[in-house]
């Protein structure tokens, strides 16, 4: 199995909420799949670009997320920011309103991968 473009694990304690699919039985354009979060300890959720994600558990004490249309830009402005580079689903599955950056404040943030390769923290900061 190849390694995914983007892996970030989040910070111990962490886990996932996934919102349900609403379902009228009519198609709905234009809206985007149901959101995920990833939710902290302290309550705090942050949204996740749903459309991005190739694969996420909890199941190892903390949110574990793949994407697979964003690139890691490292750090602006004390944040992390990802770019969206690819999109995985037709234009008519995705909200018009989707953003083309995620940014995640560092204390959320317990490592990132690019292709399997750990690019944060780097081998400096974990000395």
């Amino acid at each position: 199995m190849n390694d995914p473009p983007l892996l970030i694990r989040f910070v111990e304690n962490t886990r996932l909420r996934r919102e349900a699919a609403f379902s009228s039985g009519l198609p709905i354009i234009g809206n985007g799949p149901p959101g995920t979060f990833v939710v902290f300890p302290n309550g705090r959720e942050v949204p996740l670009p749903t459309d991005q994600i190739v694969a996420s558990h909890d199941d190892s004490g903390a949110a574990l997320v793949s994407f697979g249309g964003l690139r890691f830009d490292g750090l602006e402005g004390g944040q992390f920011v990802f770019r969206r580079v690819k999109e995985l689903w037709p234009d008519e599955q995705l909200s018009s309103e989707r953003s083309r950056k995620m940014t995640l404040r560092v204390d959320m943030v317990a490592a990132i991968f690019v292709r399997g390769v750990l690019v944060w923290p780097t081998r400096e900061q974990m000395n």
